[in-house]
């Protein structure tokens, strides 16, 4: 038996988009002298960061991806998720270290607890 496909959050298209249409508006500059080529690293930078990194969620945890690797976080290492000051979420582990999901907001918090299977423990006792 298969475990449901994860719920994937990402970075907003648009940045990838934003990435490709930099690339391409530096590539006369970058070409007008060799040393200036490194300027296109800027944009691909952008572009990987948007197609690569996110977090993944589905019953088993959560799987932050970054550009360079990926972590996965089982819930039982997970104490609590929350918004953090900026209206990011944030996943308090279970030795007290804060983790921030990347591309996920904190309106985006119900989605997160409906793809875990978990149920919401202590949320409206603690208000």
């Amino acid at each position: 038996m298969s475990s449901p496909r994860p719920v994937r959050f990402r970075p907003h298209q648009a940045t990838l988009v934003a990435a490709v249409v930099a690339f391409f508006g530096a590539l006369p500059l970058a070409t007008a002298r060799w040393y200036l080529l490194p300027v296109l690293l800027v944009p691909l930078a952008v572009a990987l960061w948007a197609w690569r990194s996110g977090t993944d969620v589905d019953d088993r945890g959560l799987r932050l991806r970054a550009v360079a690797g990926s972590h996965r976080i089982p819930w039982s290492q997970v104490a609590e998720l929350g918004p953090d000051p900026r209206g990011r979420a944030a996943a308090l582990l279970t030795d007290g270290r804060t983790v921030v999901l990347p591309a996920v907001r904190a309106a985006d918090l119900p989605r997160v607890i409906a793809a875990s299977g978990q149920q919401i423990t202590g949320a409206a006792d603690a208000q």
